[in-house]
């Protein structure tokens, strides 16, 4: 379980595991008390500082018996922090927070995966008086205490934020978190 500004995302099934091997992008091979699994990895990046021989990780176990892998790779340990390796939480976490937050305002419309132009962002929020798109981006580089983005050079981002740029053009408020 996480806590950031009162708002939880609990993980259930979980286990500490060493980190082996990345043969693709999809799976990792894992170590767990001594056996050797494979697991999805649900952050496609390149990871390549966080994913190292023998790094301690944690993988969620699935209850799906029908699933090709019973693990899910959700994060990894750089020096003393737990790196999040699941791609979907940043988004989880920030529609809670924007619920709850009232950095926005009152906000009287939340919509995930909207549409504009030609590119999907991850939110639009309507209040009374302004009309915003967000793009969510989870952070998994970090050099000397400081995360960045991207961890990869990103046509998709660069285009995400020549939308934005345009979106502010035409009146709305746009933002990156």
């Amino acid at each position: 379980t996480t806590e950031n500004n009162g708002l939880f995302m609990t993980y259930n099934n979980i286990f500490r595991a060493k980190f082996i091997s990345r043969p693709n992008r999809f799976i990792a091979k894992v170590e767990i008390d001594g056996k050797a699994e494979v697991a999805h990895v649900k952050n496609t990046g390149r990871c390549k500082e966080l994913l190292t021989d023998g790094a301690t990780v944690f993988v969620q176990k699935s209850d799906n018996p029908n699933r090709k892998t019973k693990y899910d790779l959700i994060g990894v340990i750089k020096g003393d922090r737990m790196i999040n390796m699941d791609s979907q939480i940043p988004n989880k976490v920030f529609g809670q927070w924007a619920e709850s937050s009232g950095f926005f305002g009152s906000l009287t419309l939340i919509k995930s995966e909207k549409t504009y132009g030609n590119s999907r962002f991850d939110y639009y929020l309507e209040t009374e008086t302004d009309k915003i798109f967000v793009e969510v981006k989870g952070v998994t580089l970090e050099e000397d205490g400081v995360v960045l983005f991207p961890d990869a050079p990103t046509e998709r981002g660069v285009k995400h934020i020549n939308e934005l740029c345009s979106c502010i053009d035409d009146g709305y408020k746009a933002y990156i978190f």
